[in-house]
């Protein structure tokens, strides 16, 4: 019985469901480690995520035979150097389009009512609206709640700020740990893999490498430079708040796919509380910038795709976000990436092992026919 693969497995998931529930009693000795799991994700997940975007630059100035801790040192300073300059440049104007944005938000939503009530008055276009006369009112008050929720958010901004000064305080910390010994973590993690499949684990931490210092660092370049044309082209429009929509763009399209969709939402809205034509204008800046990014920037500065079907993107999205809100939703198809790489890698492993081992057990035919081929060779 013991040698049944059947009852081997059956006793496998028993102990695994038993391990399960034991640990269920026993969740309160474990609120602790979960804290403190909660406590370094952000900045755990930050620093993965600029360590992939700084670490060619560590390795280019080390071949130019300057020590790594000396290369770290010098990135920072230029760090530092840049934050200085946008908050020399950038930074006030952003602020006052903050301040005014906050300031105009009951003009913004009463020029809105006006927009939506000049279409419903206009012939040409009161057909449209015919037997739903509170359709505007409908609207208006969807866009009242989104303006007010966005507005609520920027006025508690320093206080998010103020409740992740742990991250500020450690992020530049692990940061410089990561860049100095993050070669090191490789052989760490290839001396956990048994002997016999070192050469396939080996190969299988390079493609997860690989895979995530593509995504990421193309993913900060297409995002920024989509960044900058929006701003141009809200600029070459006139088109309010400009800045502003185009640095919340920035972070919003690096959720793949939903992102753009989420980015060009206020665009519009703002847009169409300036004019309609406002709103087509800017519209038609978003779709050619987002258009630029995807069909001529993404093969020059990324190559490839990242072969995942548009439909199990959104579906990531969608189960991370509702696991794990927003770090869920930016971590989704990067943790997709990993687990298909590592479950290629172990089922290729698997189907080499067969093909080796050719007195392995075959396909399993039924009785009558094995005892039919039995019979067979008798003769």
């Amino acid at each position: 019985m013991l040698q049944s693969k059947y009852f081997r497995t059956c006793l496998a998931i028993i102990a695994f469901l038993t391990i399960l529930y034991l640990g269920s009693k026993v969740i309160f000795l474990f609120t602790p480690l979960v804290s403190i799991f909660n406590l370094l994700l952000v900045p755990m997940m930050l620093s993965g995520f600029m360590y992939y975007l700084l670490r060619p630059l560590v390795n280019f100035l080390e071949t130019k035979k300057l020590g790594r801790a000396l290369s770290i040192l010098l990135i920072y300073l230029v760090f530092i150097g840049l934050f200085v300059l946008f908050w020399v440049l950038v930074w006030p104007t952003l602020r006052e389009q903050i301040q005014n944005f906050i300031d105009n938000t009951p003009y913004l939503v009463e020029g809105l009512q006006n927009q939506f009530n000049k279409i419903q008055n206009d012939p040409s276009l009161s057909r449209f609206f015919k037997g739903d006369a509170n359709l505007t009112t409908k609207l208006t008050e969807y866009v009242n709640s989104a303006i007010t929720w966005v507005t609520n958010s920027m006025s508690n901004l320093i206080g998010v700020i103020s409740s992740i000064v742990v991250v500020i305080a450690t992020l530049p910390i692990i940061l410089y740990y990561m860049l100095k010994d993050g070669y090191k973590l490789s052989p760490i993690l290839q001396g956990l893999i048994p002997r016999k499949y070192r050469k396939e684990g080996q190969d299988m931490l390079k493609d997860i490498d690989s895979a995530l210092s593509g995504f990421i660092v193309t993913r900060v370049l297409l995002n920024v430079v989509l960044g900058i044309m929006l701003y141009i082209g809200f600029l070459f429009i006139g088109l309010p708040y400009s800045l502003l929509l185009a640095v919340i763009s920035i972070p919003l399209n690096f959720i793949p796919y939903v992102g753009s969709l989420l980015a060009a939402i206020p665009v519009i809205i703002v847009g169409f509380i300036e004019s309609p034509s406002m709103a087509l204008w800017s519209l038609i800046i978003v779709v050619v910038a987002q258009q630029i990014q995807d069909n001529v920037l993404s093969p020059i500065i990324y190559g490839k795709s990242l072969d995942v079907h548009p439909l199990t993107t959104v579906v990531l999205v969608l189960i991370g976000g509702d696991f794990f809100g927003i770090i869920g939703v930016l971590i989704a198809l990067p943790v997709y990436m990993i687990l298909k790489i590592l479950f290629l890698r172990i089922y290729e492993i698997i189907i080499a092992e067969r093909e080796d081992d050719p007195g392995g057990p075959g396909p399993i035919a039924p009785a009558g026919i094995e005892v039919e081929i039995v019979k067979e060779e008798q003769m």
